[in-house]
């Protein structure tokens, strides 16, 4: 009897997998995933990626064998791997999920199409989320990802027949055999849908209260928002799922429930967002590595440090939030998105750092890396869109405003927590007597800011402003907005007002 090969890939889940379901109706699959050493020899691809993947492949093999089937897993590139199965024995077809991913995983895709049309194999995919693949424009988008997050969810069958061996062990490779040098982060989240469940039933439980005014602060963020983002990226939930469980909980909410509806629901418009910036990888892919605009090519390339770079990546900015930023994100591989959008902006504007390699080393650095909202983010907070109000973030500022008594600070940047409150953000401003008695010498204790912060802005905020008001580049936008800004609300004109997507904070995370 033939049978069809269901490959998993950013879909680590049986629940609401369409082309699981589609296959199993057919007659006997093969679920197979490929650890792709070209995946993940990636500069976006870490260990820490790769223990979660773990973790859920694990989680998602003992739900199939609940069903009588197994998860087999191959080691070798997609096209080597269902070239030697199918040798062995012929198959019928592929059946996957669309996936929006990097480059890399663009062009394996359409190889393995290709593949499949050469061997008479029927090569099918479904998207996964409310992404339309081969959209022009964003007229009409938003009521196509709606009606596709109100389908009904698919439910796994209760019974799999195995085309394959059910005795056949699971045996993963550890981060060391992919070459992923860099160490896995301690205390990051656990994979695996079963943790991505109890995560959704705790924020829907206990924590969506908060999530409306506690999820741009450092220090009450790591409850308050969902921390969704990780299962929602390598799939271990899918969106609608989640968006549906959470209307349903909506519903049952009581009328006094009023903080805890004004986040649910805010919760729910952040979804869609999800889906509307992964659209604008889908639809442009050259976004992962150039500018969206192309008007701001050379705005900073020419201008790149190696000193300035390190500086970030090794918590040493001497900007106090961010260096404690970055410690917390190579601890836990978790951000929320404002102090993530602060990294982004105070690495393009006094750093002045082309985004592309600092985008490389937070994908690295994120858990819940997902392309499509990576890119597109990077560019925004750069200010490389140009339909986007430029957003720059002065980190002292921040620290004041999101970690006003230094408890984020101190938490995560030990030599810091005997420097007194008057000090603590501009800590190189220290008297000399002051640091004495505290113990913390700036410069050897503790770095001294990188550039002058106050000089750097304004640097990078006249080259940024005297770019967009040339009448070359505004004329370039008008494109842009056509085929990537939002339709939410009243239609957007270039460069005149702040996007819906801007004005609402993407907490997904």
């Amino acid at each position: 009897m033939s049978y069809r090969v269901v490959w998993f890939k950013r879909d680590l889940r049986l629940h609401d997998h369409t082309p699981l379901a589609e296959a199993a109706r057919a007659g006997p699959v093969l679920c197979l995933y490929v650890v792709e050493p070209g995946l993940w020899a990636q500069p976006d691809a870490s260990a820490r990626q790769w223990g979660f993947v773990r973790e859920s492949l694990r989680d998602l093999d003992r739900a199939l064998q609940a069903l009588g089937a197994r998860l087999h897993v191959h080691v070798g590139e997609a096209i080597d791997v269902l070239a030697r199965l199918h040798a062995q024995r012929p198959f019928a077809g592929v059946h996957a999920h669309e996936e929006t991913g990097n480059a890399w995983t663009f062009d394996r895709d359409r190889s393995v199409a290709r593949w499949c049309r050469a061997q008479g194999v029927r090569y099918r995919e479904w998207p996964q989320a409310g992404v339309v693949r081969g959209l022009t424009d964003r007229d009409g988008w938003q009521g196509r990802r709606d009606a596709f997050v109100a389908l009904p969810q698919v439910v796994c069958p209760s019974g799999l027949v195995d085309a394959g061996s059910v005795d056949q062990p699971l045996v993963l490779p550890d981060a060391s055999s992919l070459g992923l040098r860099e160490a896995d982060a301690a205390r990051r989240q656990r994979g695996g849908r079963q943790e991505g469940l109890a995560v959704l039933r705790s924020f829907l439980e206990s924590r969506s209260h908060r999530y409306r005014g506690g999820i741009s602060s450092p220090l009450s963020a790591t409850t308050a928002c969902s921390r969704l983002s990780p299962y929602l990226a390598h799939g271990c939930l899918s969106v609608r799922e989640v968006d549906q469980t959470t209307r349903d909980w909506l519903a049952s909410l009581p009328p006094d429930a009023h903080q805890q509806r004004l986040g649910l629901e805010g919760f729910r418009s952040r979804l869609a967002w999800h889906d509307h910036f992964i659209q604008k990888l889908e639809s442009e892919p050259e976004l992962e590595w150039r500018n969206l605009h192309r008007a701001y090519d050379g705005l900073r390339e020419e201008d790149w440090s190696d000193e300035r770079f390190e500086a970030l990546v090794q918590g040493r900015t001497g900007w106090p939030l961010v260096d404690a930023c970055v410690a917390m994100l190579r601890e836990t591989g978790w951000l929320n998105f404002r102090m993530r959008a602060m990294l982004v902006s105070v690495a393009a504007y006094p750093l002045w750092l082309h985004w592309r390699e600092v985008g490389l080393w937070l994908a690295r650095q994120f858990v819940d890396y997902e392309p499509g909202i990576h890119w597109s983010q990077l560019q925004m907070q750069s200010g490389t869109t140009g339909i986007n109000t430029t957003r720059v973030y002065n980190p002292v500022k921040q620290a004041r405003d999101q970690d006003l008594q230094g408890l984020f600070v101190r938490r995560w940047l030990p030599a810091l927590r005997k420097v007194p409150d008057a000090w603590l953000f501009e800590p190189w401003r220290m008297p000399a007597d002051t640091q004495a008695r505290c113990g913390v010498r700036v410069g050897v204790d503790i770095p001294v800011p990188v550039v002058d912060l106050d000089a750097a802005l304004r640097a990078a905020k006249a080259r940024v402003h005297a770019l967009r008001a040339r009448p070359d580049v505004q004329a370039g936008e008008a494109d842009i907005v056509r085929r990537h800004a939002s339709r939410a609300g009243r239609r957007e004109q270039p460069s005149r007002r702040r996007s819906a997507a801007e004005m609402a904070q993407q907490e997904l995370f």
